[in-house]
């Protein structure tokens, strides 16, 4: 069976408790049993096989911190755009999506993950060329993120933003210039929120079919934001506007 590596210890609980296929769970050899209890109860629950191995195994496989603990996982399946679509439609909030132009670095994929599940997103959308993937990198990063929030992997961006306008979203271009300030940003509509690649923005055929553009102010020195940290200021805002303190959870 195909396999993915998924390292460290929130990566590992969160896809043995959310029922991800694992085939084997390894352990580092000498490590105290009750800083993994959680994983290890659960893992027995489900039944999965569980191998002590050295640590030079573990480093061996592990792209990223492992903590004495990794997993060899089904490959992270993506979620198709149409039945994307079909259960936002039976939602009665309003949608929030993430349109990643470009990203090419796992961490900042990862980190965008965990914050649209912190802030509750309702998903991702990535390109098939030129994008990072799912991979271990980006399940470490996203602290178990990954297991809840779909990423939806499209051919053409395109033509995506063209059927999310068809269903009712208004698409928001992050832009440096000749942009409204992200905090004046309406979001009484389904939207979503193009973010563009670390380091050439929207390509011209995004950007183009964005409906209008927002840009965050920024009076220090550097003139630009990590990508994840940019979509994370405009998820937040999101969140502020639509959970106000003393509205309804």
């Amino acid at each position: 069976m195909d396999s993915e590596i998924i390292v460290g210890r929130h990566a590992v609980r969160e896809a043995v408790t959310t029922g991800h296929t694992i085939n084997k769970i390894l352990i580092q050899e000498g490590i105290k049993k009750q800083q993994i209890e959680d994983i290890l109860k659960a893992a027995k629950s489900a039944k999965l096989i569980v191998q002590t191995v050295p640590k030079s195994k573990l480093d061996q496989i592990a792209s990223a911190p492992h903590q004495g603990v990794a997993a060899y996982v089904a490959p992270y399946e993506y979620e198709t755009l149409d039945h994307f679509l079909k259960q936002q439609a039976e939602k009665e909030t309003l949608s929030t999506v993430l349109i990643l132009d470009g990203l090419e670095d796992p961490h900042n994929l990862g980190s965008i993950l965990r914050t649209a599940d912190a802030t509750g997103v309702d998903g991702i959308i990535i390109p098939k060329r030129r994008s990072v993937a799912l991979t271990q990198t980006v399940a470490k990063a996203s602290t178990g993120a990954i297991q809840h929030v779909p990423v939806i992997r499209v051919t053409n961006l395109s033509q995506t933003m063209d059927e999310l306008k068809d269903k009712g979203y208004w698409i928001a271009g992050t832009e440096a210039n000749h942009a409204t300030d992200y905090r004046q940003m309406q979001v009484d509509v389904p939207l979503a929120i193009v973010i563009g690649s670390e380091g050439q923005g929207m390509s011209r055929r995004v950007k183009e079919k964005c409906d209008f553009y927002i840009k965050i102010p920024m009076v220090g020195h550097v003139n630009s934001l990590n990508a994840s940290v940019a979509a994370s200021l405009m998820m937040y805002e999101v969140f502020r506007k639509r959970r106000p303190i003393g509205g309804e959870d």
